[in-house]
């Protein structure tokens, strides 16, 4: 029966099953207020809504 020479550490071991995991996509949504692709579950950037109410006055809004 086969059994390790020597103890593996733990980076070396981790090195070794990084390869493993695949990234994710990151999961894009569109803003139900200015149509704009946003990160889901967060404030949109563009217009400061979440939810489809206004969360946060952003530099456009301000302006006009």
């Amino acid at each position: 029966m086969a059994v390790p020479k020597r103890k593996v550490s733990g980076a070396r071991r981790d090195k070794r099953r990084s390869n493993n995991s695949k990234l994710a996509a990151p999961v894009l949504v569109e803003c139900p207020k200015c149509r704009e692709l946003i990160s889901a579950h967060r404030v949109c950037p563009a217009c400061g809504s979440y939810g489809g109410k206004e969360v946060v006055k952003t530099e456009k809004e301000e302006k006009k």
